[in-house]
């Protein structure tokens, strides 16, 4: 496996990095991975290898980088405390603008080349694969714990491609009942098994990340198979 930082950006586009990860066989599907609030840092970087080892072509865009290069924060305290203001201050358009760049910078990487593409994400990056379901830019979707997607539901419709949600019984942020209204407003898509809503008792919310208190792992441990089977079937 191969990992290096990568510059995005075309004529009349601002540049922004990504965090790249080639798997051992050097091509393979498309996936884009989409930060939590805390920036493309230690543990999204070691998601992007678990899944490249899967035999994906991962690629982890800087989604902050109009307010910092990189930035790496902590989950606990004053870095927290920035970390939210950021997701605040990051206008929804210009994220999905870079979500788009990052997309097509993926499609056409050499280890793709004309494969299948899709994307996963988690907290705000789990609300913006859901914008990219909708919008139609991705083969096939997973969201871990996505903040605001019960916010979004007129874009449920819109989502065509296959698409699979993970949530904690115990999220404090995203209460069972939102829940519940996300699975209700897919119901088309799970009749038609193109959609899944997964919960995880005593999960709250970040129950995938082992760098963090909520860390949950047999919840984490579950859902990763699912997402990696799921994927595995829609992209190969």
């Amino acid at each position: 496996m191969r990992t290096q930082w990568i510059r995005l950006g075309e004529a009349g586009v601002l540049p922004f990095d990504a965090y790249l990860a080639l798997p051992p066989a050097g091509h393979g599907p498309g996936l884009l991975l989409l930060q939590e609030i805390f920036g493309v840092n230690a543990h999204v970087r070691a998601v992007a290898e678990q899944y490249a080892l899967a035999g994906y072509v991962v690629l982890a865009p800087d989604l902050f980088w109009r307010q910092a290069t990189r930035i790496e924060l902590g989950y606990e305290g004053a870095e927290r405390d920035r970390a939210i203001a950021m997701m605040k201050a990051a206008a929804p358009a210009e994220l999905g603008a870079d979500v788009a760049t990052a997309m097509q910078a993926l499609r056409a990487r050499p280890e793709v080349a004309g494969r299948r593409a899709g994307a996963i994400g988690y907290c705000m990056g789990g609300r913006l694969v859901w914008a990219a379901a909708a919008a139609g830019q991705v083969d096939a979707a997973v969201a871990y714990y996505g903040g605001g997607i019960q916010d979004q539901l007129q874009l449920a419709p819109a989502v065509g491609c296959p698409i699979q949600l993970h949530y904690g019984d115990r999220d404090a942020a995203i209460p069972l009942e939102a829940v519940e209204r996300v699975r209700d407003a897919l119901q088309p898509q799970i009749e038609a098994n193109s959609a899944e809503v997964h919960v995880y008792e005593q999960a709250g919310h970040g129950f995938n990340c082992w760098a963090r208190p909520a860390y949950q792992p047999a919840a984490s441990a579950l859902a990763l198979g699912r997402s990696l089977t799921f994927l595995a079937q829609r992209l190969f």
